[in-house]
């Protein structure tokens, strides 16, 4: 037993995959969807075959592989997904399937839960807690095992969709861990947006393990996103899109055998054009072939010999085959009785009847039609208004069984009547059960309520008011990425609250300001917000408060100071009629707009009273004003206080997730990720960079995908992985979001330092210009502006320009800022830089007082660097022992940050001043220190492969290969390909 009662096994389609550890046999995906009297022969697909073989070898030596096969309905890609099973049987792989059915769209990841759903339990010791947790919404058959879990879940604890995508990567990671996993997924072009953001997420995070993915689809049917997965899996390295094309006359005739008449093959191969389906069913029909217009999506010809199947049968076994067209893709019994208002026995007699003609086939204890397109025919076989009814009594039964209402929400939908408040309150239901995880879903579900809401229908015991419900849809919009719904959305509200219902409107105007925003639209968004200001009685009232933030935050982003300042100015720090949660907010806003200023002093003033309040408030007075505390973490990170900022960060991100407000969590993300690497936690900032960057994808916003981007950016280029930052920052650039605003100078920031770091010095001068528009009028904040002075001084005394290096430092001179001591300390280093050639031992001693300032401050990444600095200055004035006590401070640092290439200069300066320094690869490593797997890689480079053949050379991630070759310009002390070359033509470290 797999502990679910006969009510949950009546309440879902039935996955239709082998498990993990027991391979199919070779009769196609399914066994179920073999023919009974055997298949017929497959001809004509030996190149498709081919380079299925060779994916299948490459999943079986470790490499992850993803397979799309497109082609017209009919086309054959189920078999050819059978052969798949069969050639992963033969190689002990463990095969999973499962499909998408075309009456089920609305299920949410129902092909996965279809493939993997039955053979959870048995690893749930190996997922964890938290993994598990995570799955529990997703999969029944976790939520029966871990009892009383799912309600509670579903229903009051939003998940970042990204940490559920994450948790199933673990999970085929666990599957695959014995026998490798292949994983097939048919008919994806009904799959719902979930599952196609899931398979999204695998191809750009592949399971560390001998995983493969096989999908098939129509491409006609298949949505743009999963087609551009389809094309980033091809591009990535990793995938290869295969058309299934139709069958030449020949392969026809061949098919047909040599008892078919040739004058009988020309006829079928034109009625069929060609499609192995088609052929099929006009074979067995035997009948002449019909002509006329094609009609829906089915030949005339093919349509007529699929009915001409459907005439055949008895009145009983139509009417069952059609309340099983209704019931679902994989039926029980009891459900088509039901839906054909027919007794059980009656039911599987009928059955009996249509087993035996091929038009169902058996399961278990569960059926399912032959192909779609056979349910497809027979479901528009039955009229109408008898398919509603059907759909209302299916609706009726689950109910009577306790159903949850994500599974009655599909039959409801389509049996519901206008003011059913029943179905109304399912629908609803449905839509909060699945707001987080699949919110694309959740809106259909709400969307589907409000059709069935009266106009101005008010609240009511159980159900929102018809208003209230717009304010859900919008949000839940918002977090599904469909911004421009939502803005729609909140507008129609806005339209329809009265003038009035000031604190309603102010909640929809500040919703749809934010999704203009996100949408790059700020004007629209600062048009909005003052419109309703303007039709307030009171603009300082409580209800004002929300527009007026927002409004603030408008004109920080749009680096309007002044507006922004006189907009707080109207403002009191608290108010006799505010909540508790406004004083809160006004304070988190107050610090950016003072600092942006200029007025320094204020502004840590504001951050210090901002924190004492944060403090001591409530996690509830955190929940209203995300997007304000949001502006404090990142003031504090431009104030130099990343320490507090991290806090901050850490803690407005668990309110956000746990009141499901996903649509700051990028914003959060990237901040943490930037307090988190200048504070040299590398490793916990490529996490959060990576969870910005996916939460990002999902949101579908250009400004979030700048501000996450930019980030990893710049901790992939603090970590060594310069290939990896360039091609980070090259994507935000290419995003073309925020032009003229701080966060879009940042990605040309952030590109210009992969580039420095990738030694193309003079691209890398030109993308600094760019982000700080030629230092005139520039839109950085201080600190970035001052890591620009400072790295352009750096890089004109290594070029042997110290007159030009000069003049940077004393650019950096005059951008400092009383009370930002540790900005400031990017002054001294800039003038280290500068007077590393001309005077030493001062360029030593500023270098000192700006690590001081730095350490002081915890950030450890520019502490380190100032301490290198400091040893080669002090190797130049001759002073070895002072050198090598700076040098080993700076080395140390590096190694504990996880900063690779940094670390590689800190040992060659090192070994420089008479420092042994073990190699890292110890006894037997290649040149440098490099291991077996490095020396490959570098090998690899120096004959000119991209990491993308070399991933496919050596059966591994282009991830992998990207953390090797940090690894190996960190070791040769090189910061480029070429200068892997040069190193190994050397056949020692050296400078490239």
């Amino acid at each position: 037993m797999d502990g679910r009662t006969d009510q949950q096994r009546a309440e879902r389609p039935r996955p239709a995959g082998h498990g993990p550890g027991r391979p199919a046999a070779g009769r196609g995906p399914d066994e179920r969807d073999a023919e009974p009297t055997g298949q017929v022969p497959l001809v004509g697909r030996a190149d498709v075959l081919h380079l299925l073989e060779e994916s299948l070898d490459h999943a079986a030596a470790g490499a992850f592989r993803f397979v799309a096969l497109a082609g017209e309905p009919g086309a054959g890609k189920t078999r050819l997904l059978g052969e798949l099973t069969s050639g992963a049987a033969s190689r002990k792989l463990a095969v999973s399937s499962g499909r998408a059915a075309e009456f089920e769209q609305e299920m949410p990841f129902g092909a996965v839960v279809d493939a993997l759903d039955d053979h959870l339990e048995e690893h749930l010791p190996d997922l964890g807690p938290a993994t598990v947790k995570l799955l529990v919404p997703v999969f029944p058959a976790l939520a029966a095992v871990v009892q009383g879990t799912m309600p509670t879940l579903i229903g009051n604890t939003p998940v970042a969709r990204y940490q559920l995508y994450r948790a199933v990567r673990r999970l085929l990671e666990q599957l695959a861990a014995e026998d490798g996993l292949v994983l097939i997924l048919d008919d994806v072009h009904w799959a719902d947006e979930a599952t196609i953001e899931l398979l999204d997420y695998l191809v750009r995070h592949p399971p560390r393990a001998r995983v493969m993915i096989a999908v098939a689809f129509r491409p006609a049917q298949a949505s743009a996103r999963l087609a551009a997965l389809v094309e980033a899996s091809v591009q990535g390295g990793c995938g290869h899109r295969v058309r299934v094309r139709p069958l030449s006359e020949d392969e026809v005739a061949q098919l047909l055998g040599p008892n078919v008449t040739a004058t009988r093959c020309r006829e079928l191969f034109e009625a069929s054009g060609g499609n192995p389906f088609y052929l099929e069913a006009l074979a067995r029909s035997g009948e002449p072939l019909a002509e006329g217009p094609q009609v829906g999506d089915l030949p005339p010809a093919v349509r007529a010999a699929l009915q001409m199947e459907l005439t055949g049968l008895s009145a009983d076994a139509l009417r069952v085959a059609q309340g099983a067209a209704v019931a679902a893709d994989e039926f029980a019994p009891a459900l088509a009785a039901v839906a054909a208002e027919v007794t059980e026995p009656v039911a599987l007699s009928a059955l009996d009847e249509l087993v035996a003609r091929d038009i169902v086939r058996p399961s278990a204890e569960r059926f399912r039609f032959r192909h779609p397109l056979v349910r497809h025919a027979v479901y528009g076989s039955a009229a109408a208004g008898w398919r509603l009814a059907a759909h209302a009594r299916i609706a009726a039964y689950q109910a009577d069984i306790g159903a949850p209402a994500a599974v009655r929400a599909r039959h409801v939908e389509r049996s519901g009547r206008v003011g059913d408040r029943a179905a109304i309150a399912t629908l609803v239901e449905a839509g909060r059960a699945y707001a987080t995880q699949a919110p694309v879903t959740a809106a259909h579900w709400l969307k589907a309520a409000l059709r069935l809401m009266p106009e101005n229908a008010p609240a009511e015991v159980g159900l929102p008011s018809r208003l209230d419900l717009l304010m859900e849809l919008a949000q839940v919009q918002s977090v599904g990425g469909a911004l421009s719904d939502g803005r729609e959305t909140a507008r129609t509200l806005l339209r329809l609250l009265p003038a009035d219902a000031y604190e309603r409107r102010a909640k929809a105007a500040r919703l749809a300001a934010l999704m203009e925003r996100q949408l790059d639209r700020p004007h629209e968004a600062r048009s909005l917000l003052l419109d309703e200001l303007r039709n307030m009685p009171d603009p300082r009232s409580p209800a004002a408060i929300p527009l007026r933030m927002r409004l603030v935050a408008e004109r920080t982003m749009r680096l309007e100071f002044r507006a922004a300042q006189a907009v707080l100015d109207l403002m009191p720090d608290d108010s006799d009629d505010w909540e508790p949660s406004l004083k809160v907010a006004v304070a988190a806003l107050r610090p950016m707009p003072a600092f942006a200023g200029g007025r320094v002093a204020d502004a840590l003033r504001y951050a210090e009273a901002a924190d004492r309040l944060l403090h001591t408030a409530p996690n509830e007075h955190l929940a209203d004003w995300m997007d304000a505390i949001a502006w404090l973490c990142w003031a504090e990170t431009m104030l130099g206080r990343y320490r507090t900022a991290a806090r901050h960060f850490e803690r407005a991100l668990d309110v956000a997730r746990d009141t499901g407000q996903l649509y700051v969590v990028t914003n959060l993300l990237a901040g943490l990720a930037r307090s988190y690497g200048t504070l040299g936690n590398l490793a916990q900032a490529a996490s959060a960079a990576e969870d910005s960057v996916e939460e990002a994808r999902l949101v579908a916003s250009g400004q979030q995908m700048v501000f996450a981007l930019t980030q990893q950016s710049l901790v992939a280029t603090w970590s060594g992985s310069e290939e990896t930052a360039l091609r980070h920052a090259d994507e935000a650039v290419a995003v073309g979001a925020g032009v003229g605003e701080w966060w879009g100078s940042m990605a040309h920031y952030a590109r210009a330092m992969a580039l420095f770091g990738l030694g193309r010095q003079d691209e890398g001068v030109q993308s600094v210009m760019k982000a700080t528009n030629g230092f005139e009028s520039p839109t950085l904040d201080q600190r970035t502006l001052l890591s620009c002075a400072e790295t352009l001084a750096q890089v004109e005394a290594g070029r042997g320009h110290p007159d030009l290096a000069l003049q940077w430092a004393e650019r950096a001179r005059h951008m400092r800022l009383e009370g930002v001591d540790s900005n400031n300390a990017l002054a001294d280093l800039a003038r280290a830089h500068a007077l590393l050639g001309s005077d030493p031992a001062e360029a030593a001693r500023a270098a000192i007082t700006a690590a001081e300032a730095l350490e002081a401050a915890g950030e450890r990444i520019d502490a380190g660097r100032a301490r290198l600095r400091a040893g080669t200055a002090y190797a130049e004035a001759g002073d070895r022992k002072a050198a090598r006590d700076h040098l080993r401070i700076a080395a140390d640092t590096f190694q504990a940050c996880g900063a690779r290439t940094l670390h590689g200069q800190a040992a060659r300066e090192q070994r420089r001043v008479g420092v042994r320094v073990p190699a890292p690869g110890g006894r037997g490593s290649g040149p440098g220190g490099l291991s077996k797997r490095e020396y490959e890689v570098a090998s690899l480079v120096a004959e000119g492969f991209t990491n993308s053949q070399i991933a496919e050379r050596l059966f591994v991630s282009v991830r992998t290969v990207e953390t090797h070759l940090s690894h190996i310009f960190a070791k040769l002390g090189v910061t480029s390909r070429v200068g892997v070359v040069s190193a190994l033509n050397r056949g020692e470290p050296g400078q490239d």
